[in-house]
């Protein structure tokens, strides 16, 4: 998704999370992908380490894995949402799937 690094954009996201009853905590820890998130307990933990693109794109990366109630968000924060939904989408029809996703080749199925 084409958004700006700007501290306002960040505010936007961090929003969309608080709307959707997500607890957002920026701590220091040992995250591979810069992030560990706990669905069920509706937890969100990001590398505080991380730069302001850093943690745009990655708030940007959870947004787009999640599915949320669109009801409980503002106008706005339903916009941002559906606007990473519908990036998301494009990105996965461009890209649709990996090796393991794909259906078997015809050396594949022969064996």
């Amino acid at each position: 998704m084409n958004i700006k690094i700007t501290p306002n954009n960040l505010t936007r996201l961090e929003k969309v999370f608080d709307e959707a009853k997500y607890v957002l905590r920026f701590e220091k820890g040992t995250f591979t992908s810069g992030y560990c998130l706990l669905e069920h307990k509706k937890v969100v933990v990001i590398n505080k380490f991380l730069n302001l693109e850093g943690r745009i794109n990655t708030l940007l990366d959870i947004l787009g894995s999640l599915q949320l109630d669109s009801t409980m968000l503002s106008p706005e924060s339903a916009k941002l949402y559906q606007q990473v939904q519908n990036n998301k989408n494009i990105a996965d029809a461009e890209n649709p799937g990996t090796p393991e996703q794909l259906p078997p080749s015809e050396e594949q199925s022969a064996e």
